[in-house]
């Protein structure tokens, strides 16, 4: 099976490097962009197959990812619309913002269609990975879904009317994480720590306390009881945070960016 990626941008690049690492022969990847020079960088990584047309990548592979910006789609897809039609792969949207139906209007509504959403941290195989499907998609689609998307993390299935939630918690919230951790390593340097040094301190707990509440299955609240010892360092702070308003401000932070989402979803 050949899986061809249209566009070799970051997200596009981050998600073969991770298919290569992860088992999938170098051989049955396939990628075009006009920039050819991202192609054949990718190439000369990862020793993929590179097309000389969008055309070629249609014919050549069972499975198109369309990984192209999402302004773009307009002009760029409606061409290939004949030759989907009688290939007839899956297609693999992660066009950001781009729905199911949109897809659909552009490519044809006869072809098994897939709609995904990773986030950054497939640059270190570590992304969350949301997907929703049409009708037409089978468990055997699905199933090559999540052997792409699991090479570069974990896939979650979702209804499409949660994608907009779903980008806040797993495509913004890492720009409110690196804020929070610059934040912290900030007060490390203020109390006479090198910046570097006080980074990878917070990085590395941030790490630490994410796989914590992952493995151990317990809730937030009791494991922040666990290290808040009465009377200790760890409480006082947790005060403040309360005081000056940390899950109010994270609140408030979601839903600007969930509201910021549906406008740019009713452009």
């Amino acid at each position: 099976m050949k899986i061809g990626f249209l566009g070799a941008g970051n997200m596009a690049g981050a998600i073969i490097r991770g298919m290569v690492q992860n088992g999938f022969a170098s051989s049955s990847i396939l990628c075009f962009d006009i920039d050819a020079q991202k192609t054949f960088a990718l190439r000369e990584e990862c020793g993929i197959g590179v097309c000389q047309t969008a055309e070629q990548l249609c014919e050549e592979a069972q499975v198109v990812v369309l990984s192209i910006k999402p302004q773009v789609f307009s002009s760029a897809l409606p061409p290939l619309r004949a030759i989907l039609a009688v290939q007839r792969p899956l297609i693999i949207s992660i066009a950001a913002g781009k729905t199911l139906a949109s897809v659909a209007d552009l490519v044809g509504d006869t072809l098994p269609l897939v709609r995904v959403m990773p986030n950054v941290a497939a640059k270190v195989g570590e992304a969350v990975t949301a997907y929703c499907s049409n009708a037409l998609v089978t468990q055997r689609h699905v199933e090559t879904v999540y052997k792409i998307f699991e090479s570069v993390g974990t896939v979650v299935p979702l209804n499409e009317a949660q994608f907009g939630i779903f980008s806040v918690l797993a495509s913004c919230s890492p720009a409110y994480t690196l804020l929070y951790m610059n934040a912290l390593s900030t007060a490390g340097v203020r109390d006479g720590l090198p910046k570097d040094v006080a980074l990878q301190i917070v990085a590395q707990s941030v790490l630490g306390t994410a796989k914590l509440l992952l493995e151990s299955g317990e809730h937030p609240e009791a494991l922040i009881d666990s290290v808040c010892s009465p009377g200790g360092t760890t409480v006082e702070g947790i005060c403040a945070l309360h005081e000056y308003g940390l899950e109010n401000a994270v609140l408030q932070a979601a839903r600007a960016s969930l509201e910021k989402d549906k406008k740019l979803q009713n452009a």
